[in-house]
């Protein structure tokens, strides 16, 4: 998405990405969160210049700067107020990617240890050469083992799939 390409290039040109993704995101939960701004930010009856001025008040109440005030004024003046959740989203995708960071989602049988998660973040990262940002979960579904989600591909060391591996192999003996 091209907001979320021009964002991210401002975002780190100005060398403080994080911090802009994460002020953005603040205001995105508050847009999530309030019904009557959704409303007053996507009505076509609200001046541009009004909702600059309410803008301009969340931001400067949440300490957000100039990036994050631009930015959403730019979407706010193409309409695109009802995509903002959207548009954050990829924003923090956008910067993740540039970055190197891959997001991994991890479901394990039981709850790993906190080597257990050093060792798998530093394995992802050595098989995807990306740094990983991990977000764990249990799937009680799973016999044992673990498995990961970075992007689209699958990393599956789960218990039920090295039972599978082995059936097959003895299969074919």
């Amino acid at each position: 998405m091209q907001y979320a390409k021009a964002f991210a290039d401002i975002a780190i040109g100005q060398g403080a990405p994080q911090t802009a993704v994460k002020q953005l995101a603040d205001f995105g939960e508050s847009f999530t969160e309030s019904g009557e701004l959704r409303n007053f930010l996507g009505s076509p009856a609200v001046e541009t210049q009004v909702k600059h001025r309410v803008i301009e008040k969340i931001i400067a109440q949440q300490g957000a700067g100039r990036i994050v005030r631009n930015f959403l004024f730019v979407i706010l003046d193409h309409r695109r107020a009802h995509m903002l959740p959207e548009i954050i989203a990829a924003v923090q995708e956008v910067v993740r990617q540039r970055q190197g960071i891959a997001e991994a989602e991890v479901s394990s049988a039981v709850e790993l240890s906190t080597a257990q998660k050093a060792e798998l973040a530093k394995t992802l990262s050595r098989l995807t050469g990306k740094r990983i940002e991990p977000k764990y979960s249990l799937d009680p579904k799973l016999l044992g083992g673990a498995i990961a989600r970075v992007g689209d591909t699958i990393y599956d060391g789960s218990l039920r799939s090295r039972l599978a591996e082995m059936r097959a192999r003895l299969a074919e003996e």
